[in-house]
Order: C-alpha cells, then structure tokens, then sequence
C-alpha cells in the first residue's frame, strides 16, 4: 500500500471507472443541462455533462406563498427552469458587437466597455437631501433654535454634505470599468467558473422592468469578496451598477474612496450602536433620505443579511440597512420595492475572514488588499454558485404580515420546566402567544424589519446550492470519520446527491461522479491523506485526527443543515426518546419494531425546535412552531424512518409519565363524522431504517452534533463565568472558552451567537437593563450545579457521540 498525493497520481487512476451520475432538467425542458468544469491542476479544460438517473435539477427559489401568495406567480414561468447555467467569468467575442481575430484576443475589454450603466445618482441630490422636512427638523432641533435663516440653512447643508461624503461618492465611470475588467480577470483565475442560472437572470431582469419599482438584492454573505463579486455580475448581466451596502468592515482612507466610487455605500459613524433612536441622529436622517433618493432612481441595492464571521445570523448592519426600505414604502416614497434574495455558495471561500470575530478587526488598507490577492492567485479555490430568488413585494409582506400574525406555537419559557423536571402546565397546539399586539409604532417597525430580515435569510439560504465539498465534507465527518475506500465514498457521494435533489435543493456542481469526489478530495488535501490500495485499484482515505480538520469539515457541512433540518431535528428526538427507553444506544444499530405514539414525538421534536435557531435551521420564520413539528414527522414518514400506525395495533414502548386512567378504554373512543384532530384516532409510528439507506438515522443525528456539542460544552462556561456581564463580553469570553477547548485559534463565531441566542431564548440567560447598557444575568435555577446538570442532561439526550 503506498501514499499517493492528490495532485498528478490520483488524476491518472481516474480512467473510465466510476459510475456516471447525470441529473437532468425538469420535464418542462427538453435539453440536457452542460456545463463546464476545470479540475486539472495544468489548465487543460475537460467539458463534462450532468449526472444521470433521472435525477431533475429544481429551479430554487419560489417565494414565500404563506407570506406573498401574490408574487407566487410573478416574473416565474415554468420554461425558465429548463434555460441552463452560463459562467460570468467566461467572455467571448459573442459578447461583444465586433468578430474577428483581434476581437478574440481583446474581447474582455470590448465587452466591459459595452456593459451599460443604467442609472446614476442625481445631480441634485444634496439639494434634495436638505430639503427632506425629517433632516431639517433633526438638524434644527439639535440646534436647539427652530429659526429657518439663510446662516441655518448653510450650517444644516454643511453638515448634510460632510455626512453625505461619508456615506456614498459619485460613480467614477473610468474607474468603474477598469476595475471591472481588472476583476473578470481576477475571478477567472480565483475560480474555475462562477455559475448563474439563466433562468433565475430571465426573472430578475422581468423584475426590473417593472416601472417605478425599484430591485434591492438581500444576500447572504460567505466571504468579502462577495460585495465586488455580486456587484460585477448585476453590471454584467444588464442590470446596472449597484449600490452595495457596506457593513462592519473597517476601511482605511484610501480603500474607503476607492470602493464609493465603485458604488459602496457606508454606514454613518456609530450607526450600528444606536437603533433604538434612529430618527433623532442625523445622520441616520441623512441615511434615510439618500436611500429614499437612489430608490427612486432606480438604482439596484444589495444588502448583506450577515456577516462572514457569524453565518445565519441577522446582523446588526442589516437591521440598519432594512429599516430604510421599510419607512420608504411605509410613508411612500416609493410605491413599491421587490426584494431579491440571493445566495451565495463557494466550494472554498476565497478569505480567512470567517475565523475571526467580529471585533478587534485592524482598519484593512489597499495594500492589504492587493497583497490577498496575490496570495489567492497562487491558489484554487475551486467553483463559486450565485442564485437569485424569485422577487416578491415588500408592500404586500408587510400587509400580510400586518393582517395575519401567525402563532409561533407553544411560547419558549415553557421549556424551563421541562429542563428542571418540575410541573408544567398543560399544553394545546392551538395555543398561540398571548401578545399579539404592536404598541408603538417603533415597536411596530422594529418588528417588521426583523422579521423582514429572518424571512429573507431564510429565502437566501434556501436558494443557496450544495457544493461538492460540502457533501463530501458531511460524508467524512458524520458516517465515514476515521477513513475510507473511494469506492465506498462515490457511493456514498451519489446516496446523498439523491437525497439533496429530493427534497428540492439544487447543488453547485455538474460532471463525473469519480471527477466530482477527487475534485472535493483535492480541496480538502490539506486534512487528509490518501493511500494506494494496489490490489484492489482503489485510494483509502484517511481523515486527520486533528482540531483544525474537525473544524474545517464542520463548516463545510453546514450547507447540508438547511436541506435536512427536518430530518436532523427528528431523528434527535427520536434518538432521545431510544435514550430513555434503551440506556445503552450508542453507536448500536437502530432497533427495528419499537413504536413510539405522535404526542410523545411531538414533544421531543417541539423541544429541540425551541431550543435551536430557526435562522440556524434554515426554516422560515413565519411558520408557526407546531406545524414545524408536524412537518417534521411528515418528512421522516416520507423518508422511510418511520412507519404511521394506529395506536392499539401493537404494543407501545410509551416512556412518558402518565396519569392512570379510571375511565374504560372505549368510552374515549368516538364515532362522529368530524375530521377534527381530537376526534381521529391517535397514530403511531414505528422506527424502520431503509434497507437502501443504511445508516440514515445516525447520519441525520450527526448532522447537528457540533451544535449540540457546543452547547454542552457551554455550560461549563456558565459556572466559570462571572454574572452579570454586557453581552459582547459574555461572546468573546465565551469564544475564548470554546477556543483553549478545541486547541483552535478562533471556533466559530456563529456557534457563539447561537449558544447565546438559545441560552437567552430558553430562559437560562436573562437580559436586564443597567445604566452601562444591557447585561446578561444567569437565572437563579442554573447558577447552582444541580441546575446545570440538569441542562446539560437536556442537551446531551439530543447529541449522538
């Protein structure tokens, strides 16, 4: 048995062993999909065709139909699925007007020169600014004077302009087409093709012929590429120069100027602290009016929902940036505004900015920038995916939203006691929250813009494709963790892509099934090793034993939570409920044959479903948490993990503590015609494992292990910590913890946040009011070890080892 790179040796076992996988467009569509893929290290380019099983790729990215069931049906027809993927980085002379032997050889420029630029900033836009009745009157009153003067007036445009110059700076044209030609070049030779699908394009552009509506873009945001990346394609693809819209990143002078004139908008200075009062800082007046000018003119918008560092998680810049779009339709500035969630997906990100917190960030120069670049060229970071969702109405999500609250089901603080093991009361399904009511209207808009943003998060995560790496990345962490044959994982490979294109998510890659897993191999060749196996022609392949591999597969599986949440919650609830039945599951095989009832099901599935982060899980906000549930154990039926019985058939392993009943069996039976659910029999379900998917149920059990880890591991920070503390400090402290743990510089930030938003969600953390600002209590139950056993007792029945 001999070692073998992943370079040169393992490409020449390629040969024609291996299966073909090929995955065809929906039967609306007549032609195959093609793409183009690089995968050898010399440059030569092998054109490979999809997989094919009678696998059909989804067009991803419908709206919400609980939410805009009237944008259900707009900009969408049903050909579109079938018009093909086209790479933004691969320029020919078809893109240009001219043919010919010299077109060939400059065809980049011609056609960055022919992009157009639609709309630009007005001329008269400070003008406009100082005129806007909210500045004058928050100019004015810091004043302290209401006189309107000629000297008031020139100290209030004074202001206005050096906020104004803050914010944004006029398109430069030259150098927003040499920097555009500049970066084609860049991403081409960055990854090996950046994929759009024509179909989700053709929508979009039917969106922005929409007159007097303007597009704003709600992306995800993997990487800080990802604002120059996006930018680059809207102007390529004919739907002008955007404005993007600049979180926390810390600029210096220089960059900072550089980006404005490529059409980067900033945050004013300290915007992100000071939500709360908004409207009273002019600055955020100033932010407001301008962004109510570019909406008028046109102009598209892109506006990151999170930060590299914290995936999944809302970002305080969001928040900021939203609230304008909500006030400018709400007091109709604009008559409308279609939001375009986007996703992003990378098989490598192409910065380490995801390692690191979102504090203590050095302010990033030019230079630093140019010399990233460098170092990023020297490497392959391997295919990049961009989706667009299908765009729906913010004036008719906030209409629906204002007119049909939905119940989020049974209210969060009701899973204290279920953790301490005391009495609870007794619970309906019906049951909604008790307050309904918006008491202000700064209540009312910071409801609705966080809702706005969790529901758009959610619709951009959906729409994000599944990489290669990502599916092998879940395969080495969850079922195959010590090593494995390369046979054994393109089967594997092949098992999942099925399961990801059934439950109607699309993946970011297209070619052999042999190519796809050794492209993802050589991705990931810095956390394994790969040996030989002579005999039997076939690489064993060993995963490294180390911190940093653990982390780096952790986060590439990730991409697979939001396509299996269902299946993951259900099977940890199912692996509870064996906890307590069989005192010594382990990694034993599942047994067959042991049924449980719905409610007891329910109650596990609803309690992991408080516990963790629906922005974690990938589901939408506006579904209420016990239909959740319900849809949970619809999905494991349809997966073949359980199979409906009615209570009675056989004999139930029923683990719960119940009362015992006086009454005769049949006197609760009923015979009525009505559908109700109190008056249909109780099912049942029994636990099967697939015999075509051996290992489904662990599989899914791992899927939210490192979550479920960190949790576990947080509570022994909960008794080292001193209470009370601001937040942010409680967050770093915490990463700290997590960080001398896990032998690693700096886990991941998301984790982080999450520990906390459930600690808080839960009722083991409380936030109370302070002069210095909030601080986060421990509540008194868990401040003693008893308590804390208790949590993490809760916690662990979910966790497979």
């Amino acid at each position: 048995m001999g070692r073998v790179g992943l370079s040169r040796s393992i490409w020449g076992l390629h040969g024609t062993c291996g299966a073909d996988c090929r995955v065809r467009d929906p039967p609306s569509g007549t032609a195959w999909l093609q793409m183009k893929a690089w995968f050898s290290e010399s440059g030569q380019r092998v054109e490979v065709f999809i997989p094919s099983r009678r696998w059909f790729r989804p067009l991803m990215g419908r709206c919400c139909q609980a939410c805009t069931p009237r944008s259900w049906d707009g900009f969408y027809h049903a050909h579109l699925s079938s018009l093909g993927f086209c790479s933004a980085t691969w320029v020919t002379e078809e893109d240009t007007r001219y043919r010919g032997w010299l077109v060939r050889r400059i065809c980049c420029i011609l056609a960055v020169g022919s992009w157009k630029v639609l709309t630009n900033t007005p001329g008269d836009l400070l003008e406009r600014v100082c005129s806007n009745k909210r500045v004058q009157d928050v100019a004015a009153s810091q004043a302290c004077s209401c006189r309107r003067d000629s000297k008031f007036q020139q100290q209030c445009k004074e202001k206005v302009l050096g906020i104004l110059a803050r914010i944004q700076a006029p398109l430069c044209f030259p150098m927003l087409r040499l920097c555009c030609w500049a970066l084609l070049r860049f991403l081409s030779r960055l990854f090996l093709s950046v994929q759009l699908h024509r179909g989700q394009l053709e929508m979009v552009l039917r969106a922005a012929r929409t007159p007097s509506v303007p597009l704003v873009f709600l992306s995800t945001h993997k990487s800080q590429v990802d604002g120059l990346l996006l930018s680059f394609l809207l102007f390529s693809q004919g739907l002008g120069v955007p404005r993007v819209m600049v979180g926390n990143l810390t600029c210096s002078p220089r960059l900072r100027a550089l980006l404005s004139c490529l059409g980067a908008v900033f945050l004013p200075t300290r915007m992100e602290q000071a939500l709360s009062d908004q409207d009273g800082e002019l600055p955020a007046a100033v932010l407001a009016s301008y962004v109510e000018e570019v909406l008028r003119s046109q102009q598209p918008l892109v506006v990151f929902l999170e930060e590299p560092c914290a995936l999944w998680h809302l970002s305080v810049p969001a928040r900021a940036w939203l609230a304008p779009l909500y006030r400018a339709v709400r007091d109709g500035a604009v008559p409308d505004i279609l939001l375009v969630p986007v996703g992003i997906a990378y098989d490598q990100t192409p910065d380490r900015f995801c390692r690191d917190g979102a504090h203590g960030a050095q302010p990033l120069s030019l230079g630093a920038c140019l010399w990233a670049a460098c170092r990023a060229l020297c490497r392959c970071f391997g295919c990049a995916r961009v989706d667009l969702a299908q765009p729906f109405s913010l004036q008719e999500f906030v209409a629906q939203s204002l007119t049909c609250w939905s119940s989020t089901g049974k209210p969060l603080e009701e899973l204290l006691p279920t953790i301490l093991g005391v009495p609870q009361p007794v619970y309906s399904r019906a049951d909604g929250p008790e307050h309904r009511m918006i008491t202000s209207s700064e209540a009312e808009e910071e409801t609705m813009v966080t809702k706005l943003g969790l529901h758009a998060l959610s619709d951009a995560i959906a729409c994000s494709a599944v990489t290669a790496v990502g599916i092998t990345s879940a395969l080495l962490l969850h079922k195959h963790r010590k090593c494995v044959r390369l046979s054994q994982l393109m089967a594997d490979f092949a098992w999942l892509l099925e399961e990801t294109l059934l439950r109607q998510h699309d993946v970011s890659f297209s070619g052999q099934l042999r190519a796809l897993v050794l492209h993802s191999l050589t991705l990931l060749r810095a956390h394994l090793t790969l040996y030989h196996l002579a005999p039997l022609g076939d690489i064993m392949v060993v995963v490294k034993d180390s911190a940093e591999t653990q982390w780096e597969l952790s986060r590439h599986s990730a991409q697979l939570v939001p396509v299996f949440a269902s299946e993951a919650v259900g099977a940890c609830a199912i692996r509870a409920l064996l906890l307590e039945l069989l005192p010594f599951v382990g990694e034993a095989p599942c047994p067959s044959g042991i049924t449980f009832s719905e409610d007891e099901l329910y109650h596990k599935i609803l309690a992991l479903l408080q516990l963790l982060p629906p922005s974690l899980l990938g589901l939408k906000p506006c579904q209420p948490l016990d239909c959740q549930s319900q849809d949970v154990l619809d999905k494991l039926t349809l997966c073949g993990l359980l199979e409906t019985e009615e209570e009675g058939e056989h004999c139930l392993c029923d683990v719960s503590s119940r009362r015992c009943s006086r009454t005769l069996p049949w006197t609760d039976l009923d015979f009525s015609d009505s559908d109700s659910d109190d008056n249909h029999r109780k099912r049942c379900f029994r636990i099967c494992e697939p015999k075509d998917s051996p290992g489904f149920l662990l599989f899914f059990c791992h899927l939210l292990s490192p979550v479920l880890a960190t949790y576990v591991r947080a509570v022994a920070f909960l008794e080292q910590n001193s209470w009370p503390q601001p937040e942010a400090m409680c967050a770093c402290a915490l990463q700290q913890f997590l960080a001398e743990e896990d032998g690693l510089e700096c886990p991941t930030w998301s984790l982080v946040l999450s520990t906390l938003q459930s600690f808080k969600n839960i009722g083991v953390l409380k936030e109370m009011p302070s002069p210095l600002g909030p601080l986060l209590h421990l509540v008194q139950p868990f401040s003693s070890s008893e308590g804390q056993g208790k949590l993490r007792a809760f916690l662990e029945q979910f966790m497979q080892l």
